[in-house]
């Protein structure tokens, strides 16, 4: 039996390519008539406004409980995706966007579809050659590189580096009762708790940015901080009493490297927390401080990124929380339609009093290899695969192991 389904693995895996490509190549053809009516201009190309999208559909295979940001009791989980951007030239000068989604939640869940805006900015560019931008709306942050290429078509992996998804046991709605209550084994919902930073953090607030010769600057003034939940990013949910500071600074000597600094501090409590709070203290004596690094590197077909993140949580009660977290990440193009990568991660955790007179790690050291491998069938249509293994002494699961895949057809 073994012999038999050895030998037709060949030839069901070429057919299987072969349908996958004939489908692509219809759906080629759609997109592109598609595309011819997805954009208006003026005759001078001034004015004009362009419809674009990606729609992607995810699979999920883990160990539970489920790793990262993903939030299902099932082992399995499909997750599709419609994302629609609006893109809008009002002239050189201004220009606005918009980002549209039909999905079961921000993060990867087994709940009901839902519409939500997640985006959505103006910006004014009075210069033509960028040295300065003022943008005002719920946008990315502009901390690290990441961030930049996060969306599906640009990401090689499936997943977020591990300092965009790790949950810690940093909770907030409430403050610990204690340093015992802290370093304890969290005993609320997974999603109640907080990673360094949640995803590319769509808070709301102003942003100046611009390029100086080699020297690209960004800063930002948000309503929620780093570590908040999409919940919090919204205006109408969490004002400005509490604002978050954020700011890169970067520097290209050449085509091939770019580095970067960045940093941010901002109240990480959400308003309910102010009651649990130690008395004479408010919302506004807790910080989340981080300060950070990037670079990358292309040279012909080989990319290279890598971040590192230093982040202190000042803890009610506990005092300073401090964790470190970084990423190296490497992607080869084999072909101009076949890639693979491949992304070391780690988080490290230092110490806080434990309420018995000592001291111990305020959450589980973990570290993580993400393994991926993409194929662009055309220029509309990807499909990317991803073994992920995560090992974290002292959990509930010490040694966690996901298979994860992602169909994607940009439009």
């Amino acid at each position: 039996m073994k012999t038999i389904i050895a030998s037709l693995r060949s030839p069901l895996i070429a057919f299987l390519l072969a349908a996958c490509w004939q489908s692509a190549q219809a759906a080629e053809d759609i997109i592109d008539t598609l595309d011819d009516h997805l954009s208006i201009s003026t005759s001078d190309g001034a004015i004009g406004a362009r419809l674009s999208g990606l729609l992607d559909l995810e699979g999920y295979l883990y160990q539970l409980p489920a790793p990262g940001l993903i939030y299902s009791d099932h082992n399995f989980l499909l997750n599709p995706r419609l994302s629609a951007y609006l893109d809008v030239q009002l002239g050189p000068e201004l220009y606005a966007f918009a980002e549209m989604r039909v999905d079961r939640g921000f993060d990867p869940t087994d709940a009901n579809a839902e519409v939500a805006l997640e985006q959505y900015a103006v910006r004014f560019t009075p210069w033509k050659d960028g040295r300065f931008n003022l943008q005002a709306g719920k946008f990315a942050t502009v901390v690290g590189n990441w961030v930049q290429r996060h969306y599906s078509w640009e990401n090689p992996f499936v997943t977020p580096p591990l300092a965009y998804q790790n949950v810690t046991k940093i909770y907030d709605s409430g403050a610990p009762s204690s340093a015992e209550d802290f370093v304890a084994p969290p005993d609320e919902a997974k999603y109640e708790y907080n990673p360094i930073i949640w995803g590319p953090c769509y808070a709301s607030g102003l942003s100046v940015a611009g390029k100086l010769g080699k020297f690209e600057y960004a800063a930002e003034m948000k309503n929620a901080p780093l570590a908040s939940r999409p919940e919090a990013w919204d205006i109408t949910s969490t004002g400005f009493d509490h604002p978050t500071f954020s700011g890169r600074l970067g520097f290209r000597p050449n085509e091939m490297w770019n580095l970067g600094f960045s940093a941010s501090g901002g109240s990480y409590y959400r308003p309910e927390a102010a009651s649990t709070l130690p008395p004479g203290y408010g919302i506004g004596d807790y910080h989340e401080f981080l300060l950070g690094q990037d670079l990358s590197f292309a040279w012909h077909h080989f990319q290279f990124w890598a971040e590192f993140y230093e982040i202190r949580f000042q803890v009610p009660n506990v005092g300073s929380a401090d964790t470190f977290s970084y990423y190296l990440e490497t992607k080869y193009k084999f072909t101009p339609q076949f890639f693979g990568a491949l992304r070391w991660n780690q988080q490290l955790y230092g110490t806080v009093s434990n309420g018995e007179g000592g001291s111990a790690p305020w959450d589980n050291n973990i570290w993580q290899i993400d393994t991926s491998v993409g194929y662009r069938f055309t220029p509309h249509t990807q499909i990317k695969l991803q073994y992920s293994i995560l090992s974290q002494p002292g959990a509930v699961r010490e040694v966690t192991q996901m298979l994860a895949a992602q169909v994607t057809v940009k439009f």
